[in-house]
């Protein structure tokens, strides 16, 4: 990685100058001056001082070798600029971007919204199956290569049906994909099918019912998109056919939204995780509640910078909600927008909040035992992770 995302990539601290309640364009032009902001006053801000190269070196190995699994990855997220580039000349879509490099400096958000604008932009290219393919086999390259045995990972359906793009393209395309990074690579999958929030609840409903010929293939169902206004209240009928359907149900919640939507996904859409959940912090009554029931939460550190949910990684609260009794995993996200897949979120974690090997290993356990796998395969990874931990000297 090369030029201003290479940069981008390294920083542990954003400046987040716009409210993330304020209505700014999100121009390539007005991105890349944002970006150059937040550029100069991290070279200026970081609270941590440069940490020393060799323990960098060291740590990241140990991460990459670490068996972990992913639970909160969009693949629609993963689109790499090069493969945006490369998919819209393939596909005859014409882009607002010069090239490559013009793409990578629009990759810089102040909030959840001007990130999804860009996003939804981006999901324009893909309109193949091979399209769909590519996408999800460079992914699980990319996974692997970062320790990642196990990734149940989300995908937006209405994001391509409104384009009239429909699941007899990008289903085959994926599941496909994904039989061959199992065969070629160990690489355990699932696909959990995301209801866009901004859409109406019946928008769901009819989304659910046009994947009846995947729902044995789905995992599960999860709910993204812009969250503030849009509580998990107004899902309860799509989540209640996927409950019926004996399909798992995830969600976000507690990200820009209040905790009340953390409660809400519990109480009116039995989620069985909790997709961020940074905000339940905010309630004692909750934390006692997520402490005790043991749900995961599936935390995304660089996203959180990324999107001003924080401006410095060493501010974020996945350690105090550790320490608290939660159950924390580390995820990407949308690691091709936001500077970093699994391992990097990892890494920088664990650089800006001073965390042990013996933390990582916890985090990577977590993640294991909150995937909807086989308790067998669920012992299997535990065994291998134990084996490596073991190998290093430490204590699991």
């Amino acid at each position: 990685m090369d030029g201003p995302a290479a940069q981008r990539s390294n920083l542990l601290t954003k400046r987040c100058a716009l409210g993330a309640d304020q209505d700014v364009p999100h121009s390539p032009a007005s991105q890349a001056s944002r970006y150059a902001d937040a550029m100069a006053s991290a070279t200026n801000s970081s609270k941590s001082p440069a940490p020393d190269p060799d323990h960098v070196d060291r740590l990241s190995r140990f991460i990459t070798g670490l068996p972990k699994a992913e639970l909160h990855l969009h693949i629609e997220g993963s689109l790499e600029p090069e493969m945006l580039v490369e998919l819209a000349a393939r596909n005859g879509v014409e882009l607002p971007f010069a090239d490559v490099e013009a793409v990578r400096a629009a990759y810089s958000f102040t909030n959840l919204q001007s990130f999804l604008d860009i996003y939804y932009q981006g999901a324009a290219v893909l309109q193949t199956e091979a399209d769909f393919y590519d996408l999800m086999k460079a992914y699980l390259v990319r996974a692997h290569a970062d320790g990642v045995v196990r990734t149940e990972m989300f995908f937006d359906p209405q994001t391509h049906t409104e384009r009239s793009i429909g699941f007899d393209v990008f289903m085959p395309g994926f599941l496909k994909a994904m039989a061959d990074a199992e065969t070629e690579m160990g690489v355990s999958t699932g696909l959990i099918m995301c209801f866009l929030r901004h859409l109406p609840g019946s928008a769901a409903v009819e989304t659910f019912h046009a994947a009846a010929d995947y729902h044995d293939q789905l995992l599960g169902v999860g709910l993204d998109s812009a969250e503030v206004g849009n509580p998990p209240e107004n899902f309860v009928e799509a989540f209640d056919l996927a409950a019926e359907a004996g399909l798992h149900r995830v969600t976000h919640a507690g990200e820009e939204g209040p905790p009340s939507y953390i409660t809400g996904a519990l109480d009116a859409l039995g989620a069985e995780r909790i997709d961020h959940g940074v905000r339940a912090e905010e309630d004692p009554a909750l934390m006692d509640r997520l402490a005790m029931s043991g749900i995961a939460l599936t935390v995304c550190p660089r996203s959180n910078l990324e999107l001003c949910v924080i401006d410095d990684l060493a501010d974020h609260n996945l350690k105090r909600l550790a320490d608290a009794g939660l159950t924390i995993t580390l995820n990407s996200d949308d690691p091709a927008y936001f500077g970093g897949y699994v391992a990097k979120n990892y890494l920088d974690t664990a650089l800006a909040l001073d965390l042990t090997e013996a933390d990582l290993v916890s985090f990577a356990r977590n993640s294991i035992d909150a995937t909807f796998a086989s308790a067998e395969q669920q012992a299997e990874w535990t065994r291998s992770l134990d084996d490596y931990v073991d190998g290093f000297g430490l204590s699991g």
